[in-house]
């Protein structure tokens, strides 16, 4: 007998998990810190995933984003891109995956991970 077909809610999570984890090793391929995904699946509407990551400098973070750019294609697009480099604090939305990218001072201000503590931390790369 074969297997049931997973449905799609369940397909479309395991699909969004996979999407969170190949943002976040990009990441870590590209020399960013402290990248953290979470699981908000539970306390969001809005999204599943948040991939958080560290640039040490504006410069880097410009190379992080054209690196997710690149890299993701065809499978998957930004669905909208907030923010600046140079302001400290770059929002990636893939739309189950957001994907934050911060300088260190703004990482600290903004505290992402207290704010959605509620969520799961399931990967945390140093």
């Amino acid at each position: 007998m074969p297997p049931a077909p997973r449905s799609r809610a369940r397909r479309r999570l395991l699909e969004s998990a996979e999407l969170a984890q190949r943002i976040a090793d990009l990441l870590s391929d590209r020399q960013a810190e402290d990248i953290v995904l979470m699981d908000i699946g539970k306390v969001s509407s809005f999204t599943d995933f948040f991939v958080i990551a560290t640039a040490g400098n504006p410069r880097q973070m410009n190379a992080l984003i054209d690196s997710l750019d690149r890299d993701l294609r065809p499978d998957a697009r930004p669905l909208h891109v907030e923010g600046t480099p140079d302001s400290g604090w770059v929002l990636i939305d893939f739309g189950d995956a957001i994907v934050h990218l911060f300088a260190p001072e703004e990482r600290r201000y903004y505290n992402l991970e207290g704010l959605w503590a509620q969520g799961v931390s399931v990967v945390h790369m140093q």
